[in-house]
């Protein structure tokens, strides 16, 4: 994959990641250790998910600006 493609597919990976523990989170919360939780928690994730990844392709330039602001500079 050609290395312009890396953010996008950070985001992707991220998104993925990060809305397959929260979704699973919180539909366990919700059901409990319900026979039919598992089918829950991946319907929940791929509606998660859809929502997480175009999130993260939009947030991330921004947060990376504010970590920048917020972080000192190595003197030189």
């Amino acid at each position: 994959m050609h290395p312009r493609f890396a953010p996008v597919l950070f985001g992707l990976i991220v998104s993925g990641l990060m809305s397959f523990i929260v979704s699973g989170i919180a539909t366990f919360r919700a059901f409990g250790f319900d026979p039919g939780v598992l089918q829950l928690w991946l319907q929940s994730w791929l509606v998660a998910w859809a929502v997480a990844f175009p999130t993260i392709l939009v947030v991330a330039p921004l947060a990376r600006k504010l970590v920048a602001r917020l972080v000192r500079q190595p003197a030189q």
